[in-house]
């Protein structure tokens, strides 16, 4: 059934214009995604909301824009030379490659999905006696499959911790986990696959310098941090943030935009004094959670993941998951990173990463907090969330992606109801009323009922219809997408129509 939803998912994207597979003519190239037409503006719209949300709306946080390449110690300083790896597998039979972690998390994705049937008999056999808590603790089965499930991460989790990599392929064998393409078992050793891209700096080949793609667009934060923070005479707690491409050789990309070699992060660095990073990583929590409910998405569909296999330089660590159509998976990385990036980059630089406190009148390395999203990842989200089919009461269907208002790629298409008797005029003259502050549409193309479908699964809000009434009284028909319901308004009323409901304002609102 999932796998059914992602493939209408990316038919739909490439259909109206999202996502293109990148270079398509030459057969593509694996991993890597094209935005088009309307993909480019709700991209570009959940950047903006983002960026918004989070430097406009707090008078402590400040935005940069590093560059792609930075100097080749910065990596062996963060530790991503030595330790940037993940546990890669192959199978001998059909000569696939794995990410030995994933295979595991994928077994247990599948005894959690068992865990959610049984929950969803239980509900349908109690009603509204049903106690889902009491449930989950008592129920032999449901005990019996989350033991497995915690049993199995736990010692993978351990073994990676250890660098223990014999064992984490006897626990596949263990679990009997089998190739998903060809069934197989015949697994080789598990080693290590270093996930940064290399290139050179220079003009020959002699005296070029070996670089790497940036993996993540943390590191210009840090090494900016002195910059920004002298020069902005910013007083802890501070925060930096960035909106950023990152690149990563994964040893299997898959998902469709979920696991992409050349992907979007929107990241904020906050900066605090030494102790108080808990407190902070706490509050960043459910500040970031309230965000994403902001978006409407419906609140089931997220859920916070604790980490049990801390990265190298973290004391906390969570995950926001959200419900894509092939589970939950990871959408938001929130990390307590204690202090250690500013200490190995002054380390490294021979540089002091220090900030004068002047109320304690004493200098310290300050501790960091990162919130960190993967844009395409929450693109995904978006998207896969209100793509809906519908069936109407006059038995017809329609699809229509019910994106939240503020990040339709189009606010509104105006819709002359034929093209004369001065309709394209007055279509003309909204068009230029409104698109100062929005992106709208002028469509005359094709019967009314197939450009309101048009506009459906676009995902745009409104649909504002001209006809000979219009020519007399200076009213239209506005169509509401997700209800379908019609009513007149005075032309002179849309702009403000326009500015209570797909205004990013009003999404912004909700977050103070």
């Amino acid at each position: 059934m999932s796998e059914d939803v992602l493939k209408k998912v990316i038919s739909h994207a490439k259909e109206y214009g999202f996502v293109f597979q990148s270079s398509e003519i030459y057969d593509g190239l694996s991993a890597t995604y094209d935005y088009g037409q309307n993909g480019v503006e709700l991209k570009n719209n959940i950047k903006q909301y983002w960026w918004k949300s989070m430097v406009q709306l707090h008078d402590n946080i400040v935005g940069v824009d590093a560059a792609i390449f930075m100097h080749p110690t910065t990596w062996k300083a963060s530790g991503h030379v030595d330790a940037f790896n993940d546990p890669l597998i192959d199978n001998k039979d059909s000569k696939k490659r794995y990410r030995a972690d994933v295979l595991v998390e994928d077994y247990c994705a599948k005894i959690e999905a068992k865990i959610e049937k049984e929950v969803t008999k239980a509900k349908k056999r109690f009603g509204d006696d049903f106690d889902e808590a009491m449930y989950l603790k008592t129920n032999p089965r449901v005990v019996r499959y989350q033991e497995e499930i915690d049993t199995a991460l736990t010692r993978l989790g351990e073994s990676l911790t250890k660098g223990d990599l014999a064992d984490v392929k006897a626990l596949i064998e263990e679990l009997e986990i089998a190739d998903p393409v060809s069934g197989s078992r015949n697994w080789t050793e598990v080693r290590q696959f270093n996930l940064m891209f290399g290139t050179k700096l220079g003009a020959s080949a002699d005296s070029a310098t070996d670089l790497y793609l940036r993996p993540e667009t943390a590191q210009g934060i840090f090494v900016n941090f002195l910059n920004v923070q002298r020069s902005g005479r910013m007083k802890i707690p501070f925060g930096i943030a960035q909106i950023g491409k990152a690149f990563r050789n994964e040893i299997i990309a898959r998902q469709f935009i979920f696991r992409m070699r050349e992907f979007e992060q929107m990241e904020m660095q906050f900066f605090v004094a030494p102790n108080t990073e808990m407190e902070a990583y706490e509050k960043w929590k459910q500040m970031r959670m309230k965000w994403h409910l902001s978006l409407g998405l419906g609140e089931e569909n997220y859920r916070f993941h604790d980490h049990e296999n801390l990265a190298h330089y973290a004391n906390a660590a969570t995950d926001i998951e959200f419900n894509f159509p092939f589970g939950f998976k990871e959408l938001e990385g929130i990390h307590s990173r204690t202090d250690f990036d500013l200490k190995q980059h002054q380390e490294f630089s021979n540089k002091k990463l220090q900030y004068f406190d002047p109320e304690l009148k004493e200098s310290y390395v300050p501790y960091v907090v990162e919130t960190s999203i993967g844009l395409d990842r929450l693109f995904l989200a978006i998207v896969s969330n209100s793509l809906k089919e519908e069936k109407l009461e006059d038995g017809s269907e329609r699809i229509v992606m019910k994106l939240p208002p503020a990040l339709a790629p189009v606010k509104a298409a105006i819709l002359p109801l034929m093209k004369k008797d001065g309709m394209p005029e007055v279509g003309e003259r909204i068009v230029n009323e409104l698109k100062l502050d929005y992106n709208v549409e002028y469509d005359d193309k094709d019967s009314i009922g197939k450009r309101y479908r048009r506009h459906d699964a676009i995902g745009t809000p409104f649909c504002i219809t001209i006809d000979h009434d219009t020519l007399k009284d200076d009213t239209v028909t506005i169509r509401e997408r997700d209800s379908m319901e019609q009513r007149r308004v005075k032309i002179s009323e849309l702009n403000d129509i326009m500015n209570n409901e797909v205004s990013m304002n009003a999404l912004l609102k909700k977050l103070i």
